[in-house]
């Protein structure tokens, strides 16, 4: 286990992770919401109960980097994290794909790669260990134009960690291997949101590379 005794875990990101926490300031199990996060505390748990680590949820549903940007004072600096991941750039893509906001709300990639660069460089002189997680769609057509962008905006987040020193999770081939046995809506119905069987798939993931 690479995560010290004791420590502060913080997992940020968007309705990947939030999935459903709730937003009471005041520690407990409930604050985690029933996604991955869950899973890997639940983990920990059962597995590191000695180690004592605490983990906090601050995803947000709905989340680019730029909101992410606007609240890292008070969802990560202010909480003095040990340890953080970050899982953000599925809203950066999807809103580009789907349209939901005019050109000019776009997070485009080289603000998203230099947004996210600057959120990590502030923040990981502090800490005692990073994750950097990709984002990702369920899909496994690499000529699919969301699955286009999604890869481009995924090799940013490995580019970043390198030059960090992060643990990279690339969440996208964890993905792409479990949909050679099972389709994709085995996982989700849109292809982002995922039931418990991803999240647990997303979990196991995380869990090896912190292992």
């Amino acid at each position: 286990m690479k995560i010290q005794p004791q420590s502060k875990f913080v997992m940020i990101g968007d309705s990947i992770t939030d999935c459903g926490r709730n937003y009471d300031p005041s520690y407990s199990e409930e604050i985690l919401g029933d996604g991955y996060v869950r899973f890997v505390f639940d983990h920990l748990q059962s597995t590191y109960l000695e180690l004592e680590i605490e983990i906090v949820n601050k995803g947000v549903s709905g989340d680019t980097v730029r909101n992410l940007k606007k609240r890292w004072q008070r969802d990560v600096l202010n909480l003095n994290p040990d340890w953080l991941s970050i899982m953000i750039g599925i809203n950066d893509v999807w809103q580009q794909v789907n349209d939901w906001l005019p050109a000019d709300h776009w997070v485009l990639i080289e603000e998203y790669e230099q947004t996210l660069d600057e959120l990590v460089a502030i923040v990981a002189p502090s800490l005692k260990g990073l994750i950097l997680m990709t984002p990702y769609v369920l899909e496994l057509d690499k000529m699919d134009e969301m699955r286009m962008k999604m890869d481009r905006y995924g090799d940013v987040v490995r580019e970043i960690a390198k030059k960090y020193g992060a643990i990279f999770v690339d969440t996208q081939t964890v993905f792409d291997e479990a949909l050679k046995e099972m389709d994709a809506q085995e996982l989700s119905d849109d292809r982002i949101h995922m039931n418990a069987k991803g999240h647990r798939i997303l979990a196991e993931a995380f869990i090896k590379a912190i292992e």
